[in-house]
């Protein structure tokens, strides 16, 4: 049975992060909020429970589930190489609404979808987010919803529509404005802004110095 905690209330939201650290770690599936819309997310390291994700999402692997992570230095273990671009936007906009598109190692044992060898990366700014993912590392993420209806802005919008498929809720309350990430696209020689969402296109491009083009 699905349990949800109200991390608004002290004793519920330690509870809530240890029993959703526990399902993280035993494949099983979370909704958590996040700094854009409430996220379902699993160890980004388990196929199955990746798998399972999609399947709760009703949504097939050929749009790759993003990953978040808990601090800057996180990306490290996770990319083929960082770039200086990749750099100056993580200290620029990071935690935030900013994702980034880079080459994922390939050492790393995972199964995100059709990823044609990258992963999409983002620190979202939320301190309930933070503490679950800097307690059990990088975790594969999506908006908390099935696929084609609207995004959950709350844990009750996300219980609606996923039920039992989830093992824990964590309800931070409502999410606000369901903004979705800006992406930026730094696998090719010159950076591209795939989606623009909550940080302006024209803000990435001061930041690197150069004009980002658009997808």
């Amino acid at each position: 049975m699905a349990s949800t905690y109200d991390c608004a209330v002290p004793d519920q939201r330690t509870e809530g992060l240890a029993e959703a650290a526990k399902a993280v770690r035993a494949g099983r599936l979370v909704v958590l909020p996040t700094d854009t819309v409430y996220g379902i997310g699993c160890d980004a390291f388990s196929a199955p429970a990746v798998r399972n994700l999609l399947g709760a999402k009703q949504r097939g692997p050929d749009m790759p589930v993003p990953v978040l992570v808990g601090s800057w230095s996180t990306i490290d273990g996770l990319v083929l190489g960082v770039p200086k671009a990749a750099r100056d936007l993580i200290e620029a906009f990071w935690p935030g609404g900013l994702s980034l598109v880079l080459p994922h190692a390939p050492s790393l044992k995972w199964d995100l979808g059709s990823t044609k060898g990258t992963v999409m990366l983002r620190m979202p700014l939320h301190p309930v987010a933070l503490e679950l993912l800097r307690d059990v590392g990088p975790m594969a993420v999506s908006s908390a919803n099935v696929s084609g209806q609207p995004p959950a802005a709350s844990a009750a919008e996300a219980l609606e529509q996923l039920g039992e498929k989830v093992a824990v809720y964590l309800d931070g309350g409502p999410s606000g404005e369901p903004v979705a990430s800006t992406i930026v696209d730094l696998t090719g020689d010159d950076p591209r802004v795939l989606r623009e969402g909550a940080v302006k296109a024209a803000d990435v491009s001061e930041v690197l110095g150069r004009e980002v083009l658009p997808a």
